[in-house]
């Protein structure tokens, strides 16, 4: 059933830019007999109608992997640096969501443990929404920021990094992973961020360590202790599914990839907002000056490109 719904939604789509192409010739032949002004407006309008849509559904064909249409798990992990790259975290984490929002997706934050002074240490959200894995498995990788440090009072140029994982969120696929109790610890801490009186007095957030494959996946999200080890163990699974499938495949470093320390010469793509402004992807090459635009989610270039030259 979900996959007669995903095959009926991307042919809706299709037959939608097929209409409006049909809508834009039969303007093209009313401003051949009368050449009025109003169909000109009409025109123009259409055709950015069109053009956008056909952005969107020449991308969305590109998603053809097995679990390109399922929802994602995005954490967020900042590199050394202390409060400078905790605060880029925070940019990130922004720039996602907006990102997400501006697709219509729901985002979930499963983790989050706030910075000392400013940003975040840590952070894990879920994205929901047709193809959000297809779309953000491009974004993993180690991202750097160049800036004037506003945390610096001699107004310095600090370098930040910032890791992004992702990973599917798998259904029943997980049932057929098993985890010895004997493989994993399950520690409880208190809740860190918005949760009222709850917070920090209760031990109800839950993070899970996988021996074999040093795997940490932890969940903060519910007030209820087990509904967070549900969550948790389902993320676990999920990774090792993931590890296992690309196992099968012989692909591990093309969809789960090597993880690289967060560090100089690691990262996809540079974030320069001094001395000049530059947004570039090392893997594809696509540059975007308009740096605010970019991080306010604006990021569907970067991830056609690399969809294009499948460089996740």
């Amino acid at each position: 059933m979900n996959n007669l719904s995903f095959l009926k939604s991307r042919l809706e789509k299709f037959k939608a830019i097929e209409n409006l192409y049909g809508d834009i010739t039969v303007l093209i032949e009313f401003i051949k007999e009368d050449n009025d002004p109003v169909y000109y407006e009409e025109l123009t309008e259409s055709w950015e109608n069109l053009q956008s849509k056909h952005y969107d559904f020449e991308l969305e064909l590109l998603l053809s992997e097995e679990f390109d249409t399922s929802n994602a798990y995005l954490s967020i992990h900042p590199g050394a640096g202390g409060t400078e790259s905790q605060d880029w975290a925070a940019m990130l984490t922004r720039m996602y969501t907006m990102w997400a929002e501006k697709r219509g997706f729901k985002v979930e934050t499963i983790d989050y443990q706030p910075g000392e002074v400013a940003g975040i240490k840590n952070i894990t959200l879920l994205v929901k929404g047709e193809n959000a894995y297809g779309y953000l498995k491009c974004e993993k990788g180690v991202h750097r920021l160049v800036r004037i440090s506003p945390f610096d009072s001699n107004g310095r140029r600090h370098t930040s990094f910032a890791s992004v994982d992702v990973t599917p969120e798998f259904e029943s696929e997980t049932d057929e992973i098993e985890i010895d109790d004997k493989d994993i610890r399950i520690d409880t801490f208190r809740a860190s961020g918005a949760g009222g009186q709850h917070v920090n007095k209760t031990d109800s957030a839950i993070r899970i360590t996988h021996f074999p494959t040093g795997i940490v996946v932890q969940c903060q999200k519910e007030r209820s202790q087990t509904q967070n080890k549900e969550t948790s163990m389902k993320m676990l699974k999920a990774k090792l599914l993931l590890m296992k499938i690309e196992e099968q495949r012989k692909k591990v470093e093309n969809i789960q990839g090597v993880q690289k320390k967060i560090e100089w010469g690691s990262q996809i793509r540079s974030y320069t907002l001094q001395p000049y402004q530059l947004i570039k992807d090392h893997r594809t090459g696509v540059e975007n000056g308009n740096t605010s635009d970019v991080l306010d989610g604006n990021i569907d270039e970067y991830i056609k490109e690399c969809l294009l030259k499948a460089c996740w």
